[in-house]
């Protein structure tokens, strides 16, 4: 039993996008479960989730919102890199929905069984994935952006929906918490949220250490976020 682990080239609208893929090579299939990166591109941190969720018995499929090899170094590429896609969000939508077509695509993958989850600005993009009524089992947003898109009022979510948030991110702050309460109750979705006290944004990534800009790394939540994700995928796949 090992972990198989491939860079996958997928076009979409004419670019071609690049994807790691990570699956435990004893399993004929298995359900998959998308990997949504942060502000600066797929990287390490992301394979790293994929590389988790293969040893949990799933494919992971860290895909790439961006292009093959476009990356940001600095706060401001990162902005410059999302800021786009967060103003244009039907764009958002298709790069997100054309990666969950290419994971269902997969000979590896039990395309009955996924799942998505997103880190930061990939927390926005599986809840844009849910939003838009895609056929997704479930979403989760790790320390994601809430706000809403304004093409998607009066679309049923049906995915079931986790929401992994530190209460004292300045990027989610409390009544935007409370906007995508509502959203979520009005779009009939089975939704949960854990909010973590004295915790800040990218509590799960081990680099973060700036609380001026309010990102700050936070073991026991970061453990703790595992375990619930553990949790959901386990209901939802049995």
């Amino acid at each position: 039993m090992a972990i198989q682990e491939q860079y996958l080239d997928y076009e979409l609208d004419g670019k071609t996008y690049e994807a790691y893929v990570a699956w435990e090579d004893s399993r004929a299939s298995a359900p998959g479960v998308l990997v949504s990166h942060a502000w600066a591109g797929r990287g390490d941190f992301e394979n790293k989730a994929a590389r988790w969720l293969a040893s949990k018995g799933y494919v992971g499929f860290a895909l790439d919102m961006y292009g093959k090899g476009i990356r940001g170094s600095s706060t401001e590429e990162n902005s410059a890199l999302m800021t786009p896609l967060d103003e244009d969000r039907p764009q958002l939508q298709r790069r997100i929905s054309g990666a969950f077509e290419v994971l269902q695509g997969l000979e590896i993958v039990d395309a009955s069984k996924s799942a998505a989850m997103g880190f930061c600005f990939g927390g926005l993009c599986v809840l844009d994935l849910a939003r838009v009524g895609t056929n997704v089992g479930g979403v989760i947003s790790i320390h994601g952006l809430f706000n809403a898109p304004e093409n998607t009022a009066g679309i049923s979510v049906t995915a079931k929906v986790l929401c992994l948030h530190g209460y004292d991110d300045p990027m989610a702050p409390p009544d935007s918490v409370l906007a995508l309460a509502t959203e979520m109750t009005e779009a009939g979705a089975d939704w949960q949220l854990h909010a973590y006290g004295q915790t800040m944004h990218a509590f799960t990534n081990p680099e973060a250490n700036d609380p001026e800009f309010g990102t700050v790394y936070s073991p026991l939540a970061d453990a703790r976020a595992h375990q619930s994700i553990e949790n959901f995928l386990a209901e939802l796949f049995t």
